[in-house]
C-alpha cells in the first residue's frame, strides 16, 4: 500500500504551486481558482487533523491561508492567467457550437462567477446563431428532423410527440420561436444549415 505524501505546512508558496496545478489542467475564472485553493485548505486540514497536529495550531494555519488567498488570485489575474473575459469568450464559442442555448450559457458563466452584464455582452458577441444550436441539440437527442423513421414513440400521437420535443428544448434554454422552426425544419435544409451549406435567415 503506498503511503501518503508527507503533510507540507500550509504556506502562500505550496498555495501558489496548487493555484498552477489546477490552471495547467483547465482554464479557471477568478471565482474557480478561489473555490480550488480553499478546497485546498479545508483537504489540509482534515489531513492535519487525523495527522494529530494540535487543533488550534491547524485552525490558525488554515485562517492565515484564506486570508491570503485574494491576494493570490489577484496576482494570477494581474499575470494574466486567470483572465475571466477570456474564460467567458472561449467557453461561449465552445457551448454554443455544442447546442447550448444562449440563456443557457449566460447561466453557466454565472456559475462560474462572471458577472450578469459580462455574460450577456459576451453572448450577444461571440455566441453563434440561436437556430443552430438548437439544431445541434436536435440532432443529439435526435427530436424534429432528426427524429429516425419509425422510432418509438411510446404509443404517443405524432402532436404529443411534438409538444415533448418542443418542452425538451425550452427546457434547454430555446426561446419557443427558435424551437418550433427548428423542430419543424426539413431534414435535408438542417442537415444544409448544420454543415455550412445554407444560410441562417
Amino acid at each position: 500500500m503506498r503511503k501518503p505524501a508527507p503533510l507540507l505546512p500550509l504556506t502562500v508558496e505550496v498555495l501558489r504551486e496548487k493555484a498552477l496545478a489546477a490552471l495547467a489542467r483547465r482554464a479557471l475564472t477568478k471565482r474557480d481558482l478561489t473555490v480550488v485553493l480553499t478546497r485546498a485548505v479545508d483537504a489540509w486540514g482534515r489531513r492535519a487533523i487525523r495527522a494529530s497536529l494540535e487543533e488550534a495550531t491547524v485552525k490558525a494555519s488554515m485562517e492565515r491561508a484564506r486570508e491570503a488567498i485574494p491576494a493570490i488570485v489577484d496576482r494570477f489575474v494581474e499575470v494574466k492567467l486567470v483572465d475571466d473575459a477570456a474564460f467567458a469568450s472561449a467557453r461561449t464559442k465552445r457551448l454554443s457550437r455544442a447546442g447550448r442555448s444562449r440563456r443557457a450559457i449566460e447561466q453557466h458563466l454565472g456559475a462560474h462567477g462572471i458577472d450578469g452584464a459580462t455574460a450577456r455582452d459576451t453572448v450577444r458577441r461571440d455566441a453563434g446563431d440561436e437556430l443552430r444550436a438548437a439544431l445541434v441539440l436536435a440532432r443529439k437527442k435526435r427530436l424534429g428532423p432528426f427524429r429516425r423513421e419509425g422510432e418509438d414513440r411510446k404509443g404517443r400521437s405524432p402532436q404529443e410527440t411534438g409538444q415533448k420535443e418542443l418542452a425538451s428544448l425550452a427546457r434547454a434554454g430555446f426561446d419557443f420561436e427558435t424551437a418550433a422552426r427548428a423542430l419543424r425544419m426539413p431534414r435535408e435544409r438542417a442537415l444544409e444549415l448544420l454543415e455550412g451549406r445554407g444560410e441562417f435567415d
